[in-house]
């Protein structure tokens, strides 16, 4: 594994984290953090920052670096046509138990006290649109709980700007989020080929990203310079 990359991470991430990194700061965002824990949702940002303001509180931005189309699709899902789609099959699918009920008797199992209520063993007759149906269902729930990371790092306004680091292979302005800006990197630089919707979130959630870069680059220095966990409670320890 080359220097500086992280277990997993493909040389081309970490290049686009670097440039990003790079980007960043010559924009004025003199805090930044890599793998940044992001309050009230379980994601983490490849990138958080923070750039200071002329007069108070500054601005807060989070960048998204992506490699590959699966990889930027799987967290591109848009929640509100995902369950539309998810309500239209399921439905289907209370149709197509309710004829095969009718049609096929001997899959009821009795495994409750009242009839109405038994359970009905329908993968036991291979029927293929039914197989689908539940493909799909299972599909679209993964999808929909698994893959809106874009679009749940907007509506909770955990920043300010939000950019999508791709290369410039990658870079189709449909496939890029909603409120989203868009880098693109070519010949090892960003360009800004689409500005991101400004979020307006309150100062405390400026502040409190702040503080979880700070405390992701501190965890970055204890790694560095070999701090552990216990080094620091030990020392406590003897300080009380």
């Amino acid at each position: 594994m080359g220097a500086g990359l992280k277990k997993g991470e493909t040389a081309v991430h970490a290049r686009l984290k670097r440039a990003a990194v790079l980007w960043a700061q010559a924009q004025g965002y003199t805090a930044c953090a890599l793998e940044v824990s992001l309050p009230r949702c379980r994601y983490r940002a490849d990138i958080a920052a923070y750039r200071p303001g002329p007069n108070g509180i500054g601005s807060t931005a989070i960048f998204e670096c992506k490699q590959a189309l699966s990889d930027l699709r799987r967290d591109n899902c848009c929640a509100s046509p995902t369950r539309a789609r998810l309500e239209i099959v399921y439905r289907r699918r209370q149709t197509l138990e309710k004829h095969l009920r009718v049609h096929y008797p001997s899959l009821r199992i009795a495994d409750t006290l009242f009839p109405e209520f038994d359970s009905h063993d329908f993968a036991a007759i291979g029927h293929r649109g039914y197989t689908r149906v539940l493909r799909e269902l299972a599909a679209l729930h993964k999808r929909l709980y698994n893959s809106t990371k874009f679009e749940t790092l907007l509506r909770y306004r955990c920043a300010n700007l939000f950019f999508l680091v791709v290369t410039d292979e990658l870079y189709d302005k449909a496939e890029i989020p909603a409120g989203w800006g868009a880098l693109v990197e070519s010949d090892g630089t960003l360009s800004l080929m689409r500005k991101p919707v400004r979020c307006e979130n309150t100062p405390e959630s400026r502040l409190g990203l702040l503080e979880l870069v700070a405390r992701a680059g501190t965890r970055a220095l204890n790694r560095e310079i070999e701090i552990t966990f216990e080094d620091v409670i030990s020392l406590r320890c003897r300080s009380c």
